[in-house]
Formats: structure tokens, C-alpha cells, sequence
């Protein structure tokens, strides 16, 4: 269906019968812009409209515009674009190049938009190491995971506590062909961190409070020379969370920051 835009200019006094017109002829939405009041019909009811109108309110000015015929349920891709960082290349399937980590959006967190996805992918390609054995908390869209498995992480625990999340986390370690080495587990990370233990690197983009709350479990489950990197930590938590980090005795590696955010690397001294 083709649409045009009417916006009506209507006289004094005639600007209720203006918008009697409209709403009797099908107007689901109409915005008031100061002196004019716009809308949207069907090309084809716009002839009767505009007689309705005229008849109305004789001195009221129309102008009828087309509509770019937009399929609104393909452009908010255009809001979507592929990103470069260090050896990794992230994409969705429109813009996938040969070789890049293609994630399809959906509700799961992680398609290397935000800035807190972006230090994380930044940040571990410092860290992994081959044969490494990583666990991804909250692991969203599994995007971590996979970019851990693509740098040569020999196995992955994706966990994610929410249910809605887990079909597109196993539908794109499935399309980026990691399924040998990444594993979707639903559950609670606090709980499941003991079960996998000893992990190497853990990887958490979590909210600063669940990360505080994790940091034991977290401590006991890596091996003795592991190393953790978070993010979902705003900037001006940075001086709480060192503070919280050093009193528990974690070493900063490596730290960035991104707009508001804030995302670091840690290790322990290598323990016995």
C-alpha cells in the first residue's frame, strides 16, 4: 500500500472540524505541529479526504506528499553495522565477511554495538591463550564465547541465566561453527562456577553489584595462574571497584574505558 502525507493549515475557528475530518475518515494518529496539524492516509482515500476538508474549512491550506514506501521490519538493520576490533571482525549475517564472528540481533545482549561488548573483545584477545578452558557469565548472545573459541580458547562454558537468551546463544555458536568447543548451559553462574572449576579466564559483562557478589566464586574456580575480565562497570565506579578488587587481592592488567564505561583485566599472583 502506497501512503501519502496530509498536513492541513487550518483557518481560525476550523481547526476541531480539521480534525473531526480526519478522525472520521480513518485517522488512527495525528500530530499537532504548531499552525498545521499531520497525518498519514492510503494514496487512494486521499481525493475524498481532501473534498471532506475543503468542505469543511474552505480557507484551509493542504499539502499532500508521498511517503518513501519503507519496509520498517528491514530498516532498523541499517541502524546496524559491523565492527573491527584488533583480529576480530564482528557482524551481523547482512554485513558478514569471510571469516568474521556473525552474530544475528535479538533480544540476547551482545552484538558488539555496545561499548562494554566491544572492551571485552578488546580486552581478552590479551588473555586467551590456546587450550585455554574460559567461562563466559552471562554470556547473552554468546558472542564472547565464540570470539574466545576464535582465538583459539580450547573449551567455552556460555552461561546465561535467562531462558530467552539461550536459543539465539545456541543458534550462533552454531552458525560460526564452534559447537566442538563452546557449550550454552542454562543456569546460575554463582552455582555452576564450582561445578567447572578449574577455568583459566572468565569472562563477565555483568552489572558491578552481581559482579561484587560473584568475585568469590569467581576467585575459587580459576586456576592458580587465571585471570578474570569484567565490564558492565560505569566509570565512576572505577574507584569503588578497584577498591573492592585490591583488597581482594586481584592485580589490574589491563584497563580501557568507553563512553561511560569502564572494563578491566585481573589477575592473582600465581598461587600453589
Amino acid at each position: 500500500m502506497t501512503w501519502s502525507s496530509v498536513r492541513v493549515w487550518p483557518d481560525a475557528g476550523a481547526r476541531d472540524a480539521v480534525t473531526q475530518v480526519l478522525f472520521d475518515h480513518g485517522c488512527e494518529a495525528l500530530h499537532d505541529d504548531g499552525p498545521s496539524v499531520v497525518t498519514c492516509f492510503p494514496e487512494n482515500a486521499v481525493s475524498s479526504l481532501r473534498l471532506s476538508l475543503e468542505r469543511a474549512a474552505p480557507g484551509a491550506r493542504i499539502e499532500v506528499t508521498p511517503v518513501p514506501d519503507v519496509d520498517w521490519s528491514e530498516r532498523w538493520k541499517d541502524q546496524l553495522r559491523s565492527h573491527q576490533i584488533g583480529a576480530l571482525t564482528i557482524a551481523p549475517p547482512w554485513l558478514a565477511t569471510p571469516g568474521a564472528i556473525v552474530i544475528e540481533p535479538a533480544m540476547a545482549f551482545g552484538t558488539g554495538d555496545h561499548p562494554t561488548t566491544r572492551a571485552m573483545l578488546d580486552l581478552l584477545q590479551d588473555v586467551i591463550l590456546p587450550g585455554d578452558f574460559i567461562a563466559d557469565l552471562g554470556a547473552g548472545s554468546a558472542i564472547l564465547s565464540i570470539a574466545a573459541a576464535k582465538l583459539g580458547a580450547g573449551r567455552v562454558a556460555a552461561i546465561e541465566i535467562d531462558t530467552q537468551a539461550i536459543g539465539n546463544a545456541e543458534e550462533n555458536v552454531h552458525r560460526n561453527a564452534v559447537e566442538d568447543r563452546v557449550q550454552v548451559i542454562q543456569g546460575d553462574a554463582g552455582v555452576l562456577l564450582p561445578l567447572l572449576a578449574p577455568v583459566r579466564v572468565i569472562l563477565a559483562n555483568i552489572i558491578s553489584s552481581v559482579l561484587v557478589d560473584l568475585l568469590p566464586a569467581m576467585d575459587a574456580a580459576l586456576t592458580p595462574d587465571g585471570a578474570m575480565i569484567l565490564s558492565g562497570m560505569l566509570r565512576a565506579e572505577r574507584a569503588h571497584m578497584r577498591s573492592v578488587l585490591d583488597a581482594t587481592g586481584w592485580t589490574l592488567e589491563k584497563e580501557t574505558t568507553d563512553a561511560e564505561w569502564w572494563s578491566a583485566s585481573f589477575h592473582r599472583a600465581r598461587r600453589a
